[in-house]
């Protein structure tokens, strides 16, 4: 569905990233008016966010989801073989 509204947008181009290659954000419709923001500030802020989102945060598990999809069948298969042998004895 189309509307027939019009928005401010700030296209960020990313550099270091694989994946995308542009962030796009949509102004509030009072920011640079009601706030007082300039063009600068706005554009310092998306380059800001950008960055905030392409930074990797280290995972506790990291590792561990790394595993192939072939590690996990073994890992599972011992897991039943393990447990089919505490019941049996």
């Amino acid at each position: 569905m189309v509307k027939g509204t019009t928005r401010q947008v700030i296209v960020v181009k990313a550099t270091d990233t694989r994946l995308f290659e542009q962030a796009i954000f949509l102004l509030k419709e009072d920011a640079l008016e009601k706030h007082g923001v300039t063009e600068r500030q706005l554009l310092e802020e998306a380059k800001r966010l950008s960055e905030n989102c392409t930074q990797s945060k280290p995972s506790a598990f990291r590792g561990v989801h790394r595993l192939p999809p072939l590690a996990w069948s073994g890992l599972g298969a011992a897991l039943t073989g393990a447990a089919w042998l505490l019941t049996a004895l």
